[in-house]
């Protein structure tokens, strides 16, 4: 968990401009960890982001690395749906970037990506050269090939592949997802899972009067909340069980009205959002009964902070347990769930035996150091098409 070292004395410090639409979620977390890192290691980093999608933590996270980043902290309104709003932004980009005088542009998620790419041709039409990197986060990766929505991405990425000198995918699972839009063969990629701080493994064990079941996430339909209410419904007929929900999101509401219908009220509980390190003492163990995920941190910080889990077959999540006995189950099913949860409540101490096995394979394979040093040897590579 160690760090790796500063910018050699023979491989001068990059300049390097991180741009993404919304500061939140996974994608918030992987950019301010990688931009983090590079900027602790010699870096001259900035961030461009969209000013418009924030909330008090987001506030907060960004407080705490500005003053880190040389080249600056940049927030612009970034509309999340394209559209003409997007041709003043990309113009802003380009006028930051002018300034900046980046080495590297690297584009995060569907918005960001294109911003970055983009702004590489339109700086190179002005004489400036730029490499322009691409992580694909979530979203987009969702789309079914042969959809109208996938049948776009296809189109749109075929076009900017053009103008990528590298593509980073958090996981094989985004890697087989993007071919299976965009096709093979393209400009140069990698798979670079994240990784977690140091401070990331501390243990964080159940407070005494800890619910059962923890979720901590977006309360989306994606995320299977509704799977989990049903689930609860289930397990409570049987034995007295709570549950705490923890998060914010479009569907909130709607859950908490659920969990009200389900005659859940004295079981669950929502506190809103907070950082999971806060959450995790709140559980004994961790549920995420998501639809579709890609390489979610919540599992990696949950098996960081030694949290038993259960969780869904579902994208990049198989990659995370590998070589554990942590038991996947399907999506979308709740007596899967049920079972789960039940073989947990039965045996404790077997969950908690699972949770350590995959906190020493998390330390070993998912760490903000070794992601740092790939992406930045990414970032060097000769570009060969």
């Amino acid at each position: 968990m160690g760090s790796a070292s500063d910018a050699s004395a023979d491989a001068p410090p990059l300049r390097i401009l991180h741009v993404m639409r919304a500061p939140v979620g996974g994608l918030f977390r992987h950019v301010l960890d990688l931009a983090g890192e590079q900027a602790r290691r010699g870096h001259f980093v900035g961030i461009v982001a969209d000013s418009t999608a924030a909330d008090a933590l987001t506030v907060r996270r960004l407080s705490d690395i500005a003053p880190k980043l040389r080249i600056g902290l940049s927030l612009i309104p970034m509309r999340r749906q394209p559209g003409l709003g997007d041709l003043g932004a990309l113009r802003r980009i380009v006028k930051i970037a002018r300034a900046a005088a980046p080495d590297v542009l690297h584009g995060h998620g569907a918005k960001g990506g294109a911003y970055a790419r983009l702004g590489k041709t339109w700086l190179a039409l002005r004489g400036v050269q730029v490499k322009a990197f691409y992580t694909p986060h979530g979203g987009s990766l969702h789309y079914k090939p042969g959809t109208v929505a996938g049948t776009v991405f296809q189109a749109v990425e075929r076009i900017l592949g053009r103008m990528s000198d590298g593509i980073i995918f958090e996981s094989d699972f985004a890697r087989k997802a993007y071919a299976q839009l965009a096709g093979d063969g393209g400009p140069p990629q990698r798979v670079i899972a994240n990784g977690l701080r140091p401070e990331d493994f501390v243990l964080q064990p159940a407070k005494d009067d800890a619910a059962d079941f923890l979720f901590v996430g977006e309360l989306r339909q994606l995320k299977g909340v509704d799977v989990l209410l049903a689930a609860l419904t289930r397990v409570a007929a049987e034995r007295p069980i709570r549950a705490v929900i923890v998060g914010a999101g479009p569907d909130g509401e709607t859950f908490k009205t659920e969990a009200n219908r389900l005659g859940l009220d004295a079981q669950v509980t929502f506190p809103g959002a907070m950082p999971a390190h806060e959450a995790f003492p709140l559980g004994r163990a961790l549920v995420v009964p998501s639809r579709a995920e890609s390489f979610p941190y919540v599992v990696l910080e949950a098996g960081a902070a030694g949290k038993p889990l259960i969780a869904t077959d579902v994208g990049g999540i198989p990659e995370i347990v590998a070589g554990t006995r942590t038991t996947l189950i399907p999506a979308g099913s709740v007596d899967d769930l049920v079972r789960a949860m039940q073989e947990v409540l039965a045996d404790p101490e077997g969950a908690r035996t699972q949770a350590r096995e995959l906190r020493d394979v998390v330390a070993r394979k998912f760490t903000v150091a070794a992601m740092t040093d790939a992406v930045l040897d990414f970032y060097r590579t000769p570009v060969s098409r």
